[in-house]
C-alpha cells in the first residue's frame, strides 16, 4: 500500500513539474510577443492607446513583412500589437491563438483565415462581443468580419498567370504549389487564385495544371518540387504560393541543374527571390505588398475603435517583378525603407 501511495505521489510531482514547465514557457512567450508591441511606445514614453492582437500563417518572410507594417502603424497609432504566428501552417493553432484573443478581450484583432467555415464562427463571437475582426490576405466574407485588407486572390492567380503566358507562349503544364492548403479544409482564396489563372490562360490551347499541397513543414515545398519533376516530366512550369516555396522550389532547380529548363513563377520579394530573379532561377514573382496589409489592418483597426466604421474592402494592391524592371523595383524599395528609417 505504501509503495502504491508513493508512485501515485511521485506521479503527481511529475504531471506538477510538467504542468509548470509548460505554464512558464507559454506565458513567458505570450510576455515577449506583447513586449515586442509595447517597446514601440518606449521612444517617447506614451501609454498604449489599444491592445490588438495579430494572428498570421505562418513564420516567412511574407509575414515579417505584415509584421513590419503592423509595428509601424503601432507607433504611428501609439498601439500595442501582440503577433501569434505558427512556425509552420496550422489551422488548430491559428483556432486557438484567435480564442485565445477573444478570451483576453482584446481591443481588436487581425487575422489570417485558413479556413473560413471553420473561422467564422470564432470571428462572430468576437464581433458578438464587441471585438472588432479584420480579416487580411484571406478573407471570410460569410462572417460578420468588419474588414478585409489585401490583395484580391483571384488578381494574384491573375498576375501569375499573366507571367506564365509571357514566359511560355502557346503552351504549358502547369503545377501550382498551394502553400496553405489542407485536406478537409475551405479554402476559398486558393480556389479563386487557381481561377485566376485558369482565367489568364484561358486562350492557351496547349495548357494543362496540376495541384500540390506544401502544408507539413519548412522542407515540404522542396520534397513536393522533386516529386512533381521526378513523377510529372512534362511539367515545365511551377507556381508557388508562398515565399518559402518559391525559395525551395528554385533550390531544387539549381541542385538539379534544372534552371532553364523549368519556369518558376514565385509569390513575394524576399532578397533571396529577387537574387534568383536576377540569376534566372526565378522567372517572375508576383508581390502583394504584405507591409502595406500589415500597417493598413492596424490603420483600420484605430479607425473603427475612433469612429466606429472604416473601409469594408482595403485592397493593397499587386505588383509583378521580373529581370525586365527588377533594377526599378529595388530602387524603389530601397528609396521607401530609406524614408521609413528617417521618420521621427
Amino acid at each position: 500500500m505504501k509503495r502504491a501511495f508513493a508512485i501515485v505521489v511521485v506521479a503527481a510531482i511529475l504531471v506538477f513539474g510538467l504542468l509548470v514547465v509548460y505554464s512558464v514557457g507559454y506565458f513567458r512567450s505570450q510576455s515577449l510577443s506583447l513586449l515586442e508591441g509595447r517597446n514601440v511606445f518606449r521612444k517617447n514614453g506614451d501609454r498604449p492607446e489599444y491592445h490588438f492582437a495579430v494572428i498570421g500563417q505562418t513564420d516567412d518572410t511574407f509575414w515579417q513583412s505584415v509584421k513590419e507594417g503592423c509595428l509601424s502603424a503601432a507607433e504611428d497609432f501609439n498601439v500595442a500589437v501582440e503577433f501569434n504566428i505558427p512556425r509552420f501552417t496550422n489551422l488548430d493553432e491559428q483556432m486557438m491563438y484567435l480564442d485565445i484573443a477573444i478570451a483576453s478581450k482584446v481591443d481588436g484583432i487581425v487575422t489570417h483565415v485558413l479556413d473560413e467555415e471553420k473561422f467564422t464562427p470564432l470571428i462572430n463571437r468576437a464581433v458578438d462581443s464587441g471585438i472588432p475582426v479584420i480579416t487580411v490576405e484571406a478573407e471570410a466574407k460569410s462572417s460578420k468580419r468588419n474588414a478585409y485588407v489585401g490583395t484580391n486572390t483571384f488578381n494574384l492567380g491573375l498576375e501569375a498567370g499573366k507571367l506564365v503566358l509571357e514566359a511560355m507562349g502557346e503552351e504549358a503544364n502547369i503545377a501550382i504549389i498551394l502553400s496553405d492548403y489542407i485536406d478537409g479544409t475551405v479554402n476559398v482564396p486558393q480556389s479563386l487564385r487557381i481561377a485566376g489563372t485558369r482565367d489568364a490562360l484561358k486562350d492557351m490551347d496547349g495548357m494543362t495544371i496540376r495541384t500540390f499541397s506544401s502544408s507539413a513543414g519548412f522542407f515540404s515545398a522542396e520534397e513536393v518540387t522533386r516529386r512533381i519533376l521526378i513523377d510529372y516530366p512534362e511539367v515545365d512550369t511551377v507556381i508557388c504560393t508562398s515565399a518559402r516555396d518559391t525559395i525551395s522550389a528554385a533550390q531544387v532547380l539549381v541542385d538539379l541543374n534544372k534552371v532553364g529548363q523549368i519556369t518558376i513563377i514565385g509569390y513575394d520579394d524576399s532578397p533571396e527571390i529577387l537574387r534568383y530573379i536576377e540569376k534566372g532561377v526565378i522567372y517572375g514573382t508576383v508581390v502583394a505588398n504584405p507591409y502595406e496589409i500589415g500597417y493598413e489592418s492596424i490603420r483600420s483597426l484605430v479607425e473603427i475603435k475612433k469612429n466606429r466604421t472604416t473601409s469594408d474592402y482595403v485592397d493593397t494592391g499587386a505588383r509583378v517583378v521580373t529581370v525586365n524592371n527588377i533594377g526599378d523595383y529595388m530602387l524603389t524599395q530601397n528609396r521607401n525603407a530609406g524614408e521609413d528609417q528617417e521618420k521621427p
